[in-house]
């Protein structure tokens, strides 16, 4: 049975991540079932690309949609024509030698299932790149390859070079890719969608629009920062602190191809500019020449390969920025055969350091003797880099050199556009043979760690298969790369496809004249400044202005003295002001609107005034004013008072018909006060003079009544807000959609559920999202915060019976206490079975009742507060073992499982469907899907909230614990499991 063309897309996609979520599992086992895994997972994605390769190879498309959000332009769009195919075939071929070499290449005491689960996903995300339809979603596939590249940059993060290289790659690429987000948003407005089938045909439009240069900006900063182009290449040399298969994978053939790959799958909708010639050809041009003549001087093999990247990779962005046909049909086939001839640098690189222990040039010589295999792989990938005859890389470069030959703008750079490249590449063939002599030739090395020998074949395997396709693109060009190059260039310029030619010998052109002036120029240089380049710290005149060195400040700048100078302005060691200044910036940005537009109260009628409803109002003002002054001396008095307040916004909820926010304004009221209580025991002692960081306020009742004041406007305001919506006419308000549609569409009679887990179940599936990380948050501090014992407030009453005793100066005061609480104790005990049960009615009611997935995961939480508050933390965790973390991972997989069913169904994620079941003597019961979801939405409220209970209870017992004691106090990691 054939598989659909559209599931290959999906399966290519999905496939690295699942093998990355499962590799992570592995236990390692001297590096074989992971590398199996990975890599029968990179051959299977080969496998299916080659099956689809009949389908795209004359202009086919093979395109699957997924919708998301319609209205909005965001569906899920997988796309992929010829160009996407041959950089996905790139990314999978290239992916499993990296992954056979890795298995050869990494040591059994390395954490090996983490580096290939990172290594799969990043697999997954470049695919994703590649093979997106729809702007925004490539963006969010590019970050995650910075993601995915910082964490494997630091894959040995317990070396300071390892941390600083990855931080640094991810800081440059995550703020470039920022910059490309901005530009997508902007293209998408002035396109009108985000397509790329669309944007790619709107080429006319967007140039001629206003926000065509900031768009063109904004797209080439998040380009340029990924494919290290000047100005910022200095994070690519600073990655080699990666494993060698890390930067043979990334820093080669997948990671810094992204940048020039957009800059290629766009160029028909931005080019054709001057500024798209200067802006993009200036950055090529210039890392081209820098990172050619910064490599000669490196004394790091890898640093020297990195260099050289940036070199190539300039030579590819310079081609791009040529804007003509040709020019892209040099640039794509330069960026495939740099793929090959770099990663097998990288990886002969990589051996050299395995088997001898440095990659220093300095220390290494004439190991052609001792590996005489991999010296020679590695020559022939060498002379491919510097463009010697009957190899790839002379082919691509005599394209290159014909098209700066060809007059773009007449300007005075253009025409001294071939004489500067002949010059950049001399510097080209000098790195080469550098690398070629010094490693392979002279004397036997001294001083090695090892002694150096052949590797295993099988990690010489990959490096041997990239070198034959070196030798074979090069010697037979049209019948190996040439079908899979026209392929890609149908995708990029349709039937507008120049002539070219890959023949290998086109006479005495003037292009092969420059590469015979490159070649010898380049051995001139090479052979005058040997001696030289034996003992050079780095370039001349290059060698202290330092791209690292200009980040590194810039970020101390920025990170440490803006930020200490921001907090000196801002910051303050007390809560108080911070949420005054919040306040006030909230309140401003509310009045802003009403001062230009004014508010307009509607004209529904109004309610006759209740002298009942008036009182409790009162009651609940006269509680927040108790309350703001009690806090000043008696926070449990406090905390009283704002129960009372909130209790009556609960009954003015009953009042006013609306039973679900009552319920849920209850029992978020009871779980914030018990866990507020629990948390008074260990706050500190209030201040009574205010530090000298703040500034000094002598007079307290003035701050009393500036901060009432503040208060007050901020309610008044948003009452005054709430009132103007609530009497607009009912033309302008959304509530008739939802009254006339809830049970339409969503299958539900109580509409606020309906809204939550229907109509607007995205917003709820973020919400709940956030609330998990909250809760993780709150417990990762709390677990790491010691109050210390003098900072401990006098508690109001004992937390444990143990405590209780403790406390008593006799033992019969603690027998008396003991016999006291029994009665308490074995109520709430029996109130657990109870509560449960109300939690799971209004969790199954809540669709067409008061109730749902929320208030029933806050209700299921009060009994487990009740059972910590009246049994202790000890035996809670010991008879329920309730496991938080796992409540909430379910709810989480639960909420998106449910959503992405409805694509079996080909409806947009979290689309619900409702029916009836008939049932024997019971009658029609109804179902829907949406119940799934308020189960997971059930789930991860408990778990958040019980996981912030444990949180907080395991620190009340450690606050009375004696030093001593506390060590062995019981880790709250066993009870979230």
């Amino acid at each position: 049975m054939t598989m659909p063309y559209e599931t290959i897309l999906i399966v290519v996609l999905v496939l690295p991540f699942a093998g990355s979520c499962l590799a992570a599992f592995l236990q390692s086992n001297a590096r074989n079932a992971e590398a199996w895994l990975a890599g029968a997972i990179s051959l299977i994605c080969l496998m299916l690309l080659v099956v689809s390769y009949p389908h795209i190879v004359n202009g086919g498309v093979i395109r699957h949609t997924v919708e998301w959000v319609p209205e909005l332009g965001l569906n899920f769009y997988l796309r992929m024509d010829g160009f996407a195919w041959v950089l996905a075939a790139l990314i999978a071929s290239i992916g499993f030698l990296v992954v056979l070499y890795a298995r050869y290449y990494l040591s059994p005491q390395d954490p090996v299932p983490r580096f290939f689960s990172f290594l799969l996903a990043f697999m997954g995300a470049m695919l994703g790149i590649v093979l997106s339809g729809n702007l925004i979603q490539l963006v969010f596939f590019w970050e995650l390859t910075s993601l995915f590249s910082f964490l494997l940059i630091g894959y040995w993060y317990q070396t300071a070079q390892a941390r600083d290289g990855a931080r640094m790659a991810l800081i440059v690429t995550s703020a470039g890719g920022f910059c490309l987000f901005a530009g997508i948003l902007i293209l998408g407005h002035i396109v009108g969608s985000y397509d790329l089938d669309r944007v790619l045909a709107s080429g006319d439009k967007i140039r001629a629009h206003s926000f065509y240069i900031p768009a063109l900006v904004l797209i080439l900063l998040g380009a340029l920062t990924k494919s290290a182009q000047f100005p910022f290449h200095f994070w690519l040399p600073q990655a080699m602190a990666a494993p060698t298969p890390v930067s043979a994978y990334l820093h080669s053939a997948t990671m810094v191809k992204g940048g020039v790959f957009l800059l290629v799958r766009l160029w028909p909708a931005l080019g054709g500019t001057n500024e798209w010639l200067w802006l993009v050809g200036s950055a090529g041009l210039i890392s081209f020449i820098l990172g050619a003549f910064i490599a000669l001087f490196q004394q790091d093999m890898k640093g020297l390969l990195a260099y050289s990247t940036i070199s190539h990779l300039g030579l590819i962005t310079l081609l791009i920025g040529l804007d003509s046909p040709l020019a892209q049909v040099a640039a794509i086939f330069h960026l495939m055969n740099h793929a090959t001839f770099k990663a097998s640098l990288f990886m002969a690189a990589g051996i050299i350091d395995h088997e001898t222990g440095t990659r220093d040039l300095r220390r290494l010589s004439g190991l052609r003797r001792f590996m005489p295999i991999t010296a020679t792989l590695a020559m022939v990938a060498a002379a491919a880099m510097a463009g010697v005859p009957l190899l790839n890389g002379f082919l691509s470069k005599e394209m290159f050199f014909a098209q700066t030959i060809e007059t773009h703008d007449n300007s005075l750079l253009d025409q001294a556009l071939p004489y500067i490249v002949t010059m950049a590449s001399m510097f080209t063939v000098a790195y080469s043979l550098r690398f070629i002599a010094e490693v392979f030739f002279g004397p036997p090395p001294r001083e090695l760690s090892r002694t150096p020998h052949e590797p295993p074949f099988l990690m010489r395997f990959p490096v041997g298969l990239l070198v034959l396709a070196c030798l074979l693109v090069g010697i037979v060009p049209g019948l190996t790369i040439g079908p899979l190059l026209r392929t890609a260039l149908h995708a990029v310029l349709g039937d507008a496809i120049p002539t070219y030619s890959l023949a290998i010998w086109h006479g005495l052109t003037p292009e092969f004249l420059m590469s015979l002036v490159a070649i010898s120029g380049g051995v001139a240089i090479y052979l005058t400044f040997r001696s030289y380049l034996l003992v050079a710290e780095g370039p001349p005149l290059l060698r202290y202005i330092q791209g690292q060195r200009i980040f590194d400040r810039v970020l101390v700048a920025v990170s440490w003295q803006f930020a200490r100078r921001l907090e000196e302005l801002l910051g303050t060691r007390r809560l108080q002001p911070q949420l005054q200044l919040l306040f006030c910036a909230a309140l401003l940005v509310g009045l802003a609107p009403m001062f230009a537009h004014g508010i307009e109260f509607g004209g529904e009628a109004r309610t006759s005034f209740n002298v009942a409803f008036a009182l409790i109002w009162a009651i609940g003002c006269a509680c927040a004013l108790a309350a703001a002054y009690q806090g000043k001396f008696h926070r449990f008095a406090a905390l009283i008072f704002v129960g009372g307040a909130g209790l009556v916004t609960c009954v003015s909820f009953v009042w006013l018909a609306a039973p679900d926010l009552a319920l849920t304004q209850l029992v978020v009221e009871t779980v914030t006060t018990v866990l507020l209580l629990l948390g008074l025991r260990w706050l500190p002692k209030r201040i009574e003079k205010f530090p000298a960081a703040d500034p000094p306020e002598r007079d307290s009742s003035w701050r009393r009544f500036r901060d009432i004041g503040i208060a007050t406007a901020f309610g008044a305001g948003l009452g005054a807000l709430a009132y103007a919506v609530m009497t607009r006419a009912e033309p302008d308000s959304i509530a008739r959609f939802f009254v006339e549609n809830a049970y339409a569409l969503g299958g539900g009679t109580n509409i606020v559920n309906v809204i939550l887990v229907d109509f607007r179940a995205f917003d709820t599936f973020g919400e709940i999202t956030v609330l998990g990380i909250v809760a993780l948050t709150v417990y990762a501090l709390l677990r790491r915060f010691r109050p210390a014992a003098e900072s401990i407030s006098v508690p109001e009453q004992q937390h444990s019976q143990d405590l209780y005793d403790e406390a008593q100066p006799t033992r019969e005061k603690g027998d008396t206490l003991r016999s006291a609480m029994t009665i308490p104790r074995l109520m709430m005990a029996l109130l657990f079975p109870v509560i449960c049960t109300t939690a799971i009615f209004l969790l199954l009611r809540g669709h067409d009742l008061p109730g749902g997935g929320f208030v029933a995961g806050i209700t299921m939480a009060v009994a487990f507060i009740l059972q910590y508050v009246a049994r202790g933390t000890t035996w809670t965790e010991e008879h329920l073992r309730i496991l938080p973390v796992h409540w909430m991972g379910a709810g989480l997989l639960i909420t998106a499982c449910v959503g992405a069913a409805a694509w079996l169904f080909e409806r947009p994620f979290l689309s619900s469907s409702f029916s009836y079941l008939e049932v024997p003597w019971i009658g029609s019961i109804p179902l829907a899907s949406a119940l799934l979801f308020d189960i997971g939405v059930f789930a991860l409220v408990v778990g958040a909230t019980v996981l912030m209970l444990i949180a907080i209870a395991h620190q009340t017992v450690r606050s009375h614990r004696t030093p001593s004691s506390r060590a062995s106090a019981a880790s709250p990691t066993a009870e979230v499991g």
